[in-house]
């Protein structure tokens, strides 16, 4: 199943000429999920040539103007764009107030169900292979981080076990490959007798705004990837605790605490014209890279 993350803003409050406030987009096979919806998302998301009838999810982090406002514009685009699957998205109470005001403010209508749910701390969507789960992170008003999770994979199966215990090529195979125990000749075949162990699955975090806590830290464990935010270099980081944001060096300092595969820092205040400092500052995790509008990454197994 490929995996991909692609960067559609990377901006804090402010935008700049090479980005867009955030908004960032994960695309698992047929699937998009969509996490914040900055200003103006919706160019670099046509741009990416992701597709608006897909089936696709968007969570908002939180009620502050860079992370919501395109939300609105990006439910008309894709209305414009002749979609017609079902949109689901999740945030706040406040969150579904804002789309129902505004929606019969602007006098618009969508030619698509609009699916909405109230997240809360815990399991946000629950589907056959992975799951996204919600945890509240250290801002100034209510704000959730998320992680995607995919649950376990299959072991690798071993055609010469399956032959010694007699079991013929074809759809049975296919149900041990796939995790079901089958019968033959009596006999009760585990997937287990047949392939290794199961394989982990990916885990991808997104911090949202927030300060830095152990809580998150545990949150975000063993990550492939986790992008978080990184307002603030040192120069400013009486800043990123006033106005409760983030460092990159705190980022990584999570990072590393977290046993984080891939750092990716991002929601950098336009004052850094140029991230290289911050990404010196966070170079105490040792695989950091900086989020760059339309940047693109791929997400492997890691086994």
């Amino acid at each position: 199943m490929q995996l991909r993350i692609i960067f559609l803003g990377t901006s804090s409050a402010v935008p700049t000429a090479k980005r867009s406030l955030s908004s960032v987009a994960i695309i698992r096979g047929d699937e998009v999920l969509v996490f914040d919806t900055g200003e103006g998302m919706q160019r670099n998301f046509l741009q990416s040539g992701i597709g608006t009838n897909k089936s696709m999810s968007i969570f908002i982090t939180h009620m502050h103007s860079d992370h919501v406002i395109g939300l609105l514009g990006f439910l008309q685009t894709l209305e414009l764009f002749g979609r017609d699957k079902e949109l689901r998205v999740y945030g706040s109470r406040e969150l579904y107030e804002f789309i129902t005001v505004n929606m019969r403010l602007l006098n618009f209508r969508l030619s698509y169900p609009l699916f909405f749910k109230e997240v809360s701390e815990g399991i946000v969507v629950k589907s056959k292979e992975y799951e996204v789960r919600a945890r509240l992170a250290e801002h100034s008003v209510t704000t959730y981080s998320y992680c995607l999770e995919e649950y376990p994979r299959p072991g690798v199966f071993y055609p010469e076990k399956a032959l010694a215990l007699g079991i013929p090529k074809g759809k049975l195979w296919h149900r041990l490959q796939h995790g079901e125990a089958i019968e033959i000749d009596g006999r009760i075949i585990n997937p287990q007798d047949v392939t290794s162990a199961k394989r982990r699955g990916r885990k991808i975090g997104i911090s949202g705004d927030t300060r830095p806590n152990p809580h998150l830290a545990e949150f975000f464990r063993s990550s492939d990837v986790l992008i978080f935010d990184s307002t603030y270099g040192d120069d400013h980081a009486s800043n990123a605790i006033s106005n409760m944001h983030s460092t990159a060096r705190e980022a990584a300092m999570l990072a590393k605490e977290a046993n984080v595969h891939l750092l990716i820092l991002t929601h950098f205040s336009a004052r850094y014209n140029d991230t290289d400092i911050l990404l010196k500052e966070a170079s105490i995790h040792d695989n950091v890279i900086a989020a760059e509008d339309m940047m693109m990454i791929e997400v492997p197994y890691r086994e």
